[in-house]
């Protein structure tokens, strides 16, 4: 998994490099990895349950993911990340998780960060995740006091926002 940067550039690097896919192809990969490291492995109907998709569809995209290399998939046993698909999909979930972080630390509800997120991922700059990434690590070592939050809500309140199951 990404870890912690030893270089600013060497991480932006590794992030900007991963072979260019199309949205769908990264949610698949990143699908896939969410489920191995759940379940210790993934299958067809896990990956259409996550994505929300039907099977055959799935078993098409396994077949392209397969052929690119990405994948190795076997009829009936599922499907695993090969070194590189892996790569690939370790990047689009460490984005992921680093923007739905940022989203529910700003009291975004957790579905609407999670969608959010989602979308995100696949459009902004690596840059732009690191530097997210560095802003919310650092207030959560350097800033955050329990009553941090508290003091956002109530704030958002006086202006005339609900924090909890709204869309901004």
């Amino acid at each position: 998994m990404l870890g912690k940067p030893k270089s600013y550039l060497a991480f932006i690097t590794k992030l900007s490099c991963v072979k260019q896919l199309s949205r769908k192809a990264e949610d698949y990969l990143e699908a896939i990895l969410n489920i191995s490291l759940e379940k210790g492995y993934a299958k067809t109907k896990d990956v259409a349950c996550e994505l929300g998709i039907s099977a055959p569809s799935v078993v098409e995209m396994f077949r392209k993911l397969d052929t690119m290399g990405l994948v190795e998939y076997r009829r009936y046993e599922g499907v695993t990340l090969r070194p590189e698909g892996r790569e690939i999909a370790e990047v689009v979930k460490y984005r992921h998780d680093t923007l739905r972080k940022f989203l529910t630390l700003i009291m975004v509800p957790e579905d609407v960060a999670d969608k959010d997120a989602c979308i995100m991922e696949h459009e902004l700059d690596s840059a732009t995740i690191v530097q997210i990434r560095q802003f919310v690590d650092f207030l959560e070592s350097h800033f955050y006091k329990p009553d941090t939050l508290e003091l956002f809500k109530s704030y958002c309140r006086a202006n005339g926002f609900e924090t909890k199951n709204r869309k901004l």
